[in-house]
């Protein structure tokens, strides 16, 4: 109703899990991590709670993006079933034949481990994510804990992801479930948005739907944080009610009043000054307005439009420290802050063609992730930011360096100096770097591989534990260079799986390479 009257292309609050509205506040990156961690890792369990609506499906359907080629994921939404129901509602997810109408725990584990070794065995990985796990019975959650154990003698072959509630925390907590809690690799429970994350957060969602200008001042996000806790699903009931509440009083901007209104509407708050009777009567006098327009029009056969409302002057909505520079086109900025990434590295940039493309004609990869401020420390490499600014719109810089707690930002060719907290603010966690692969690269490289791009790996392992990195004949990839491989991993925080992929690569170029190469950090840097 509301979505002319502001100029907007389509409803901005909308709950639909719409990819392209994805906000990633800082918890949201932290969140994505561990998930992340959790589908590297082999076997046990990961945990992601956090109460209604902050946010714990975004954050998977984020994840799902990111799910390497290898893997296999079977996603069970509605969990409340017997152990029986589970396991075949887990086979009927990834596909695996089973006699019709069977309820044998025994039959359906015996199929699901045939499966499992059979993917284990074409160098495939399998996740379960159970969303609202925290209806999962104890009889239920003992069953998943023996699924576990199904395992090869090198590694577990099933990974189980669980989402919900915090009362999932409670419940794995349990005496009868101590085996269980132990077998818990990863936790982390996903608190609410911080004032300053929801007006981010506001300014994202309207800038996508394609207005810029300021629609709800600060007085009203502080209100509205106030109002929502920092609960992204209740900002965006509030937020929707509040807009087609300035619609039906022909304002351009959501005032106290209104979203006093609003929060009346959504949280049924009864206990507010002359509330009586009143949840529907925005909806109410916005059907009624429609229903005039009807009549009027078909009476005097005349298309009544409305007068363009008048300009309001942009007012930031944060104290947005990085702004795209007055004069640059803003159609621009990813091409400008590539072409600075590109000059960190001393490569030619091109105007025309894909930027990843033109690094990879030049020997070098792209590496675009969603990750935190401590991806970027420990990758350790200049990137290509997305940020959005005060107004919500978006526009990309190149990081060049991180200085204890200060970053330096090349924004449409202009260098800014900012805090990282204020940068962190307005990043979304989307990044890309560049890094110079091994000869011959196709790919992680994996235990049995054979070629150049092995003898690399060999050679730079040697030289990450100080020693000379003479050349490797014949270069295979085979348990010696497999355990050494672990270790380097685990020196540097990553997952010890084993297989030479681009963080581990990026990680061993920046321990092997000298003073030539771009670095974020240097060494004293914190």
């Amino acid at each position: 109703m509301y979505r002319e009257h502001f100029g907007l292309k389509e409803a901005p609050f909308s709950l639909a899990p719409d990819p392209r509205y994805l906000f990633m506040s800082g918890g949201h990156q932290e969140a994505l991590a561990h998930l992340l961690y959790g589908i590297r890792n082999d076997g046990g369990f990961v945990l992601l709670t956090g109460e209604v609506g902050t946010g714990k499906t975004t954050v998977c359907r984020c994840l799902l993006e990111q799910v390497p080629d290898d893997t296999d994921i079977a996603f069970i939404i509605n969990p409340k079933m017997d152990a029986g129901e589970l396991l075949a509602t887990i086979c009927d997810e990834l596909g695996i034949p089973y006699a019709y109408g069977t309820t044998s725990i025994k039959s359906l584990v015996d199929a699901l481990n045939a499966y499992l070794l059979d993917t284990h065995a074409r160098g495939r990985k399998t996740v379960l994510i159970i969303e609202e796990a925290q209806n999962l019975s104890a009889d239920v959650l003992e069953q998943l804990r023996l699924l576990t154990n199904l395992e090869t003698n090198r590694r577990k072959l099933l990974q189980i992801i669980m989402l919900g509630q915090p009362e999932l925390q409670d419940k794995v907590s349990r005496p009868e479930l101590r085996q269980l809690a132990q077998r818990i690799t990863a936790r982390y429970h996903l608190g609410p948005l911080s004032r300053d994350e929801v007006v981010a957060y506001v300014s994202h969602r309207l800038s996508v739907a394609g207005v810029s200008r300021q629609v709800f001042p600060s007085p009203v996000i502080k209100r509205l944080f106030r109002l929502s806790k920092g609960t992204p699903r209740l900002v965006n009931l509030l937020c929707d009610r509040a807009l087609l509440g300035a619609y039906v009083q022909g304002q351009d901007r959501v005032s106290a009043s209104i979203l006093a209104q609003a929060a009346r509407e959504v949280l049924g708050d009864a206990r507010e000054k002359g509330f009586r009777g009143k949840s529907y009567r925005w909806a109410a006098a916005a059907l009624l307005l429609l229903l005039c327009g009807a009549v009027l029009f078909i009476v005097s056969h005349r298309h009544l439009s409305r007068p363009p409302l008048p300009a309001v002057a942009a007012e930031r909505l944060s104290p947005a420290v990085v702004q795209w520079p007055a004069g640059q086109p803003r159609s621009r900025s990813r091409e400008l802050a590539f072409r600075e990434l590109f000059r960190q590295w001393n490569l030619v940039y091109a105007s025309r063609g894909p930027a990843c493309r033109q690094a990879e004609e030049q020997g070098m990869r792209c590496f675009t992730r969603q990750g935190s401020i401590q991806s970027l420390r420990l990758l350790n490499r200049p990137a290509v930011l997305r940020l959005f600014d005060g107004g919500g719109r978006e526009f990309y810089a190149a990081l060049t360096a991180l200085r204890g707690q200060r970053a330096t930002l090349v924004v449409g060719g202009e260098t800014r100096n900012v805090e990282i907290r204020d940068m962190a603010l307005q990043w979304t966690g989307s990044f890309t770097l560049l890094w110079k692969a091994p000869p011959d690269y196709q790919g992680d490289i994996r235990p049995g591989s054979r070629g150049p791009a092995v003898r690399w790996l060999a050679e730079h392992l040697a030289l990450a534990r100080g020693e000379k990195g003479e050349p490797v004949e014949p270069a295979t990839f085979d348990e010696p260079l497999v355990r050494q491989v672990k270790e380097f991993q685990r020196t540097k925080g990553l997952l010890p799986d084993g297989v030479a992929g681009a963080e581990t690569l990026i990680h061993l170029s920046n321990t092997a390479e000298g003073g030539t190469s771009p670095f974020l950090l240097r060494k004293g840097d914190a």
